[in-house]
């Protein structure tokens, strides 16, 4: 049996996404581990969206062999409830596989399964987390991690890419690749988080920069200057600095360069292009240069990365 755990206030699609897989991964194993969702208190628990899930008590978890975590906004109240965190101890200490999807890792570690431990949360989440956890190895770009029982997601959809990892292990690929063909989904993303995040970090709710952002990203190999930036925006160099720095928390030199080094990490991971033309083709022009934003970014050289991406 398979169990989701959820609180007031936690996300939908954390729970949703991943029980959709094992229905439909269901209908091709029909032996395959039914779902059950619970909760501290039984009965219907209100997601951040209104929508509302029924729960059964903790009680009704005795037969669980995977226990999911939901995130949410409620989850710092959800990790500061004593029934929910000695729930997730005594199931761990029973040997049941433990993962959590989003923010759902701060009750993990709040339960002290992570500690010592790989584990990655929402990219957003990545300066808190390491601030109030520093025994556990977060990697956060990563879409999912696993330590031994212990499995952990990114952001919301990236619980769908954990669920369907599980059922690749548990049922085999050829029943993971049928579940991601009927949902519509790729059974295993290519990249990490951080293609996701650079625009969605930079862009401010009223858009005064979001177009010039798109632009920059799709012409990396232009003269990407702080000038030709201004002249673009149809601004004074000074004017443009100080209100792109106001609305976006970033420089322009700094915003560039995230751009230029989220591209060329893709780039380095999914293909076997050399490093010299993928420097070139971003605007690094020298590789050294890259190297130097993939350490400053990621930690690692993008040769490094590579060779992570294809063990992987």
């Amino acid at each position: 049996m398979i169990g989701f755990l959820i609180f007031p206030e936690f996300q939908l699609l954390d729970a949703a996404g991943p029980i959709s897989v094992f229905e439909i991964a269901r209908r091709h194993v029909p032996h395959a581990p039914r779902v059950i969702t619970v909760a501290a208190k039984a009965g219907a628990v209100r997601s951040s969206s209104g929508t509302e899930m029924l729960a059964r008590s903790l009680r009704s978890a005795s037969g669980v062999t995977t226990l999911f975590v939901a995130g949410g906004e409620g989850v710092e109240a959800a990790a500061r409830c004593k029934t929910t965190i000695a729930f997730i101890q005594r199931l761990a200490r029973r040997g049941v596989r433990m993962a959590s999807v989003c923010s759902g890792a701060y009750l993990l570690a709040e339960a002290g399964l992570l500690d010592g431990r790989c584990a990655t949360t929402h990219w957003s989440c990545t300066r808190d987390f390491t601030g109030r956890y520093p025994k556990i190895r977060l990697e956060p770009d990563q879409i999912f991690t696993r330590d031994g029982q212990v499995w952990t997601s990114a952001g919301i959809t990236a619980g769908i890419d954990l669920a369907l990892a599980m059922i690749a292990e548990d049922h085999g690929e050829d029943v993971s690749q049928a579940a991601a063909r009927q949902l519509v989904l790729y059974q295993r993303r290519g990249g990490g988080q951080s293609q996701f995040s650079t625009l969605l970090e930079l862009k401010t709710p009223n858009g005064r920069f979001a177009s010039l952002l798109s632009w920059v990203r799709e012409n990396l190999d232009a003269q990407l200057t702080v000038d030709a930036l201004a002249e673009r925006a149809g601004l004074s160099a000074r004017h443009f600095v100080r209100s792109f720095i106001a609305e976006t928390g970033s420089t322009p030199t700094k915003a560039v360069e995230r751009l230029r080094v989220e591209v060329a990490r893709e780039r380095v991971q999914s293909s076997g292009e050399a490093i010299e033309r993928v420097a070139q083709s971003t605007g690094f022009r020298d590789p050294e240069r890259m190297r130097r934003a993939f350490i400053r970014a990621f930690g690692h050289p993008p040769q490094s990365l590579r060779r992570s991406a294809r063990s992987a």
